[in-house]
Protein backbone atom coordinates (compact mmCIF):
# COMPACT_ATOMS: atom_id res chain seq x y z
CA UNK A 1 0.00 0.00 0.00
CA UNK A 2 0.63 3.75 -0.53
CA UNK A 3 2.20 5.22 2.43
CA UNK A 4 2.51 9.14 2.79
CA UNK A 5 5.38 11.51 3.22
CA UNK A 6 4.02 12.37 6.92
CA UNK A 7 7.60 13.92 7.91
CA UNK A 8 7.99 16.31 4.91
CA UNK A 9 8.29 19.81 6.20
CA UNK A 10 5.48 20.94 4.04
CA UNK A 11 3.00 18.11 5.72
CA UNK A 12 3.64 19.39 9.05
CA UNK A 13 3.51 22.95 8.50
CA UNK A 14 -0.15 22.27 6.79
CA UNK A 15 -1.07 19.55 10.07
CA UNK A 16 0.22 22.59 12.52
CA UNK A 17 -1.42 25.05 10.81
CA UNK A 18 -4.81 23.42 10.51
CA UNK A 19 -4.33 22.55 14.48
CA UNK A 20 -4.18 26.04 15.42
CA UNK A 21 -6.86 27.40 13.25
CA UNK A 22 -9.08 25.13 14.75
CA UNK A 23 -7.91 25.41 18.54
CA UNK A 24 -6.79 28.59 18.89
CA UNK A 25 -5.46 29.41 22.24
CA UNK A 26 -7.48 26.23 23.34
CA UNK A 27 -10.35 24.48 23.52
CA UNK A 28 -12.94 26.22 25.67
CA UNK A 29 -16.37 22.95 25.46
CA UNK A 30 -13.88 20.68 25.86
CA UNK A 31 -11.92 22.55 29.41
CA UNK A 32 -15.76 23.40 30.38
CA UNK A 33 -17.36 20.08 30.66
CA UNK A 34 -14.51 17.38 30.27
CA UNK A 35 -12.45 16.69 33.59
CA UNK A 36 -8.63 16.54 32.38
CA UNK A 37 -7.86 13.35 33.60
CA UNK A 38 -11.01 11.56 31.54
CA UNK A 39 -9.84 8.77 29.12
CA UNK A 40 -11.27 7.98 25.82
CA UNK A 41 -11.33 5.59 23.14
CA UNK A 42 -12.18 7.13 19.69
CA UNK A 43 -12.77 5.30 16.24
CA UNK A 44 -12.31 6.55 13.19
CA UNK A 45 -15.38 4.52 10.60
CA UNK A 46 -15.88 4.88 7.08
CA UNK A 47 -19.23 5.71 6.62
CA UNK A 48 -19.32 4.69 2.89
CA UNK A 49 -17.12 2.67 0.33
CA UNK A 50 -13.72 5.05 -0.40
CA UNK A 51 -10.00 4.41 -0.67
CA UNK A 52 -8.49 5.47 2.39
CA UNK A 53 -5.44 8.23 1.94
CA UNK A 54 -4.13 10.14 4.79
CA UNK A 55 -4.78 7.75 7.58
CA UNK A 56 -0.90 8.33 8.36
CA UNK A 57 -1.52 12.02 9.28
CA UNK A 58 -3.37 10.50 12.20
CA UNK A 59 -0.69 9.86 14.63
CA UNK A 60 1.11 13.17 13.53
CA UNK A 61 -1.96 15.08 14.68
CA UNK A 62 -1.76 13.51 17.82
CA UNK A 63 1.33 13.70 18.59
CA UNK A 64 1.50 17.88 17.89
CA UNK A 65 -1.24 18.22 20.41
CA UNK A 66 1.14 16.25 23.22
CA UNK A 67 0.76 13.40 22.29
CA UNK A 68 -1.90 9.82 23.43
CA UNK A 69 -1.70 6.90 25.18
CA UNK A 70 -2.43 4.37 21.71
CA UNK A 71 -3.03 5.21 17.94
CA UNK A 72 -3.47 1.86 16.04
CA UNK A 73 -3.96 2.31 11.97
CA UNK A 74 -5.96 -0.51 10.82
CA UNK A 75 -6.35 0.84 7.11
CA UNK A 76 -3.43 2.04 5.05
CA UNK A 77 -3.23 5.02 2.23
CA UNK A 78 -4.60 3.54 -0.87
CA UNK A 79 -6.67 0.79 0.32
CA UNK A 80 -10.38 -0.04 -0.31
CA UNK A 81 -12.69 -0.22 2.51
CA UNK A 82 -16.45 -0.72 3.10
CA UNK A 83 -18.80 0.79 5.08
CA UNK A 84 -18.64 0.54 8.75
CA UNK A 85 -14.67 -0.88 8.58
CA UNK A 86 -12.64 1.17 10.91
CA UNK A 87 -9.66 3.01 9.71
CA UNK A 88 -7.41 3.94 13.26
CA UNK A 89 -8.31 3.77 17.01
CA UNK A 90 -6.93 6.37 19.49
CA UNK A 91 -6.70 6.00 23.31
CA UNK A 92 -5.63 9.17 25.45
CA UNK A 93 -6.87 12.25 27.20
CA UNK A 94 -10.50 13.13 26.36
CA UNK A 95 -9.73 16.39 25.84
CA UNK A 96 -6.68 15.70 23.28
CA UNK A 97 -9.10 13.73 21.48
CA UNK A 98 -11.44 16.37 21.14
CA UNK A 99 -9.77 18.93 19.90
CA UNK A 100 -8.10 17.11 17.23
CA UNK A 101 -11.22 15.44 15.93
CA UNK A 102 -12.25 17.68 13.35
CA UNK A 103 -9.03 18.29 12.12
CA UNK A 104 -8.29 14.79 12.02
CA UNK A 105 -11.40 14.07 10.07
CA UNK A 106 -11.28 17.41 7.70
CA UNK A 107 -7.85 15.81 6.49
CA UNK A 108 -9.01 12.19 6.27
CA UNK A 109 -12.33 12.94 4.28
CA UNK A 110 -10.58 15.18 1.93
CA UNK A 111 -7.62 12.98 0.98
CA UNK A 112 -10.03 9.58 1.11
CA UNK A 113 -12.21 11.51 -1.69
CA UNK A 114 -9.52 12.54 -3.66
CA UNK A 115 -7.80 8.65 -3.52
CA UNK A 116 -11.46 7.67 -4.01
CA UNK A 117 -12.36 9.46 -7.25
CA UNK A 118 -8.76 9.06 -8.56
CA UNK A 119 -10.13 4.57 -8.50
CA UNK A 120 -12.59 5.60 -10.39
CA UNK A 121 -10.64 7.47 -12.83
CA UNK A 122 -7.63 4.86 -13.15
CA UNK A 123 -10.64 1.91 -13.54
CA UNK A 124 -12.62 4.04 -16.15
CA UNK A 125 -9.21 3.66 -18.52
CA UNK A 126 -8.45 0.06 -17.30
CA UNK A 127 -7.18 -2.09 -20.77
CA UNK A 128 -6.35 0.84 -22.37
CA UNK A 129 -2.66 1.52 -21.82
CA UNK A 130 -3.18 4.77 -21.16
CA UNK A 131 -2.30 6.68 -17.97
CA UNK A 132 -4.34 8.81 -15.60
CA UNK A 133 -2.44 12.20 -14.63
CA UNK A 134 -3.13 14.57 -12.11
CA UNK A 135 -2.28 18.37 -12.38
CA UNK A 136 -1.58 21.04 -10.41
CA UNK A 137 -5.60 22.40 -9.63
CA UNK A 138 -5.30 21.67 -5.77
CA UNK A 139 -5.91 23.16 -2.51
CA UNK A 140 -3.04 26.12 -2.27
CA UNK A 141 -0.80 25.06 0.64
CA UNK A 142 -2.06 21.23 0.56
CA UNK A 143 -0.57 19.99 -2.96
CA UNK A 144 1.92 17.73 -1.83
CA UNK A 145 -1.13 15.76 0.22
CA UNK A 146 -3.45 15.82 -2.45
CA UNK A 147 -0.71 14.74 -5.09
CA UNK A 148 -0.07 12.14 -2.41
CA UNK A 149 -4.01 11.48 -2.27
CA UNK A 150 -4.02 10.91 -5.94
CA UNK A 151 -1.17 8.54 -6.01
CA UNK A 152 -2.97 6.62 -3.36
CA UNK A 153 -5.81 6.35 -5.69
CA UNK A 154 -3.90 5.18 -8.69
CA UNK A 155 -3.25 7.88 -10.65
CA UNK A 156 0.07 9.22 -12.11
CA UNK A 157 1.65 12.18 -10.76
CA UNK A 158 1.96 14.81 -13.18
CA UNK A 159 4.54 17.88 -12.14
CA UNK A 160 5.09 18.90 -8.50
CA UNK A 161 4.90 22.74 -9.33
CA UNK A 162 6.29 25.04 -12.23
CA UNK A 163 10.06 24.05 -11.34
CA UNK A 164 10.25 20.55 -12.09
CA UNK A 165 8.92 20.08 -15.61
CA UNK A 166 9.32 21.91 -18.79
CA UNK A 167 5.58 22.73 -19.98
CA UNK A 168 4.68 25.18 -22.87
CA UNK A 169 1.57 26.64 -22.53
CA UNK A 170 -0.48 28.65 -24.93
CA UNK A 171 0.38 31.79 -23.21
CA UNK A 172 4.02 31.08 -23.11
CA UNK A 173 3.89 30.51 -27.00
CA UNK A 174 1.80 33.62 -27.13
CA UNK A 175 4.33 35.41 -25.11
CA UNK A 176 7.66 33.97 -26.73
CA UNK A 177 6.13 34.50 -30.70
CA UNK A 178 5.38 31.14 -31.41
CA UNK A 179 6.15 27.37 -31.22
CA UNK A 180 9.21 27.23 -32.55
CA UNK A 181 10.43 29.96 -30.79
CA UNK A 182 9.31 28.31 -27.26
CA UNK A 183 10.70 25.40 -28.05
CA UNK A 184 14.04 26.69 -28.74
CA UNK A 185 14.21 28.85 -25.64
CA UNK A 186 13.36 25.70 -24.11
CA UNK A 187 15.93 23.57 -25.14
CA UNK A 188 18.70 25.53 -23.36
CA UNK A 189 17.42 24.02 -20.51
CA UNK A 190 18.40 20.37 -21.14
CA UNK A 191 15.09 18.78 -19.88
CA UNK A 192 12.08 16.73 -21.90
CA UNK A 193 10.13 19.20 -23.44
CA UNK A 194 6.16 18.74 -23.72
CA UNK A 195 4.08 21.44 -25.27
CA UNK A 196 0.54 22.17 -25.58
CA UNK A 197 -1.12 22.44 -28.99
CA UNK A 198 -4.37 23.57 -29.88
CA UNK A 199 -4.30 22.94 -33.79
CA UNK A 200 -3.12 20.28 -36.65
CA UNK A 201 -0.45 23.24 -37.46
CA UNK A 202 0.64 23.55 -34.09
CA UNK A 203 1.27 19.82 -34.05
CA UNK A 204 3.34 19.79 -37.37
CA UNK A 205 5.06 22.31 -35.89
CA UNK A 206 6.03 21.27 -33.00
CA UNK A 207 6.85 17.70 -34.23
CA UNK A 208 9.54 19.36 -36.50
CA UNK A 209 11.24 20.73 -33.62
CA UNK A 210 11.92 18.08 -31.74
CA UNK A 211 9.51 18.38 -28.89
CA UNK A 212 9.03 14.55 -27.06
CA UNK A 213 5.85 15.38 -25.62
CA UNK A 214 2.92 16.89 -27.01
CA UNK A 215 -0.53 18.09 -25.02
CA UNK A 216 -3.50 18.45 -27.07
CA UNK A 217 -5.94 20.93 -25.55
CA UNK A 218 -9.84 20.59 -25.93
CA UNK A 219 -9.93 18.21 -28.49
CA UNK A 220 -12.98 15.85 -29.08
CA UNK A 221 -12.08 12.33 -29.00
CA UNK A 222 -12.70 12.10 -32.54
CA UNK A 223 -10.29 14.59 -33.34
CA UNK A 224 -7.41 13.22 -30.57
CA UNK A 225 -7.40 10.30 -32.58
CA UNK A 226 -6.91 11.43 -35.92
CA UNK A 227 -4.13 13.66 -34.03
CA UNK A 228 -2.73 10.58 -32.43
CA UNK A 229 -2.64 8.73 -35.91
CA UNK A 230 -0.78 11.51 -37.65
CA UNK A 231 1.88 11.97 -34.69
CA UNK A 232 2.32 8.18 -35.10
CA UNK A 233 4.35 7.39 -32.10
CA UNK A 234 7.16 10.38 -32.72
CA UNK A 235 6.09 12.06 -29.76
CA UNK A 236 4.28 11.09 -26.46
CA UNK A 237 0.97 12.30 -26.67
CA UNK A 238 -1.19 13.84 -23.18
CA UNK A 239 -4.76 14.92 -23.50
CA UNK A 240 -6.23 17.74 -21.29
CA UNK A 241 -9.17 19.71 -21.06
CA UNK A 242 -12.69 19.23 -20.33
CA UNK A 243 -12.06 15.55 -19.30
CA UNK A 244 -14.25 14.14 -16.92
CA UNK A 245 -14.65 10.66 -15.56
CA UNK A 246 -17.98 10.29 -17.66
CA UNK A 247 -15.45 10.60 -21.10
CA UNK A 248 -11.83 9.74 -19.77
CA UNK A 249 -12.37 5.96 -21.27
CA UNK A 250 -13.15 7.58 -24.95
CA UNK A 251 -10.17 9.84 -24.71
CA UNK A 252 -8.03 6.76 -23.61
CA UNK A 253 -9.05 4.71 -26.35
CA UNK A 254 -7.56 7.25 -28.70
CA UNK A 255 -4.07 5.82 -28.32
CA UNK A 256 -2.77 8.68 -26.00
CA UNK A 257 -0.20 7.72 -23.75
CA UNK A 258 -1.66 9.47 -20.61
CA UNK A 259 -5.20 11.84 -19.85
CA UNK A 260 -4.78 14.64 -17.52
CA UNK A 261 -7.41 15.81 -15.24
CA UNK A 262 -7.99 18.41 -12.92
CA UNK A 263 -11.32 17.30 -11.60
CA UNK A 264 -9.37 14.57 -10.10
CA UNK A 265 -7.97 17.01 -7.32
CA UNK A 266 -10.28 20.10 -7.70
CA UNK A 267 -13.80 18.24 -7.56
CA UNK A 268 -13.74 15.18 -5.45
CA UNK A 269 -16.29 15.18 -2.91
CA UNK A 270 -15.05 14.76 0.71
CA UNK A 271 -16.34 11.26 1.78
CA UNK A 272 -18.08 10.35 4.52
CA UNK A 273 -16.05 9.25 8.00
CA UNK A 274 -17.31 9.18 11.53
CA UNK A 275 -15.42 9.72 14.99
CA UNK A 276 -17.03 7.84 17.20
CA UNK A 277 -16.00 8.62 21.53
CA UNK A 278 -16.46 6.06 23.95
CA UNK A 279 -15.06 6.76 28.01
CA UNK A 280 -11.76 4.48 27.98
Amino acid sequence: MMRFEVQHPEILDAVRRALAEDIGPGDITSAACVPAEQKALGRFVAREPLVVAGIELVPVIYRERGGVDEVELMAASGERVQAGQSLARVRGPARVLLECERVALNFLQRLSGIATLARRFVEAVEGTGCRVLDTRKTTPGLRRLEKMAAAAGGVTNHRMGLYDAVLIKNNHITVAGGVRQAIERARRLGRPIEIEVRSHAEIEEALSCGAQRLLLDNFTPEQAAAEIRFIAGRAEVEISGGVTLENVRAYAETGANFVSSGAITHSARAVDINFRLELA
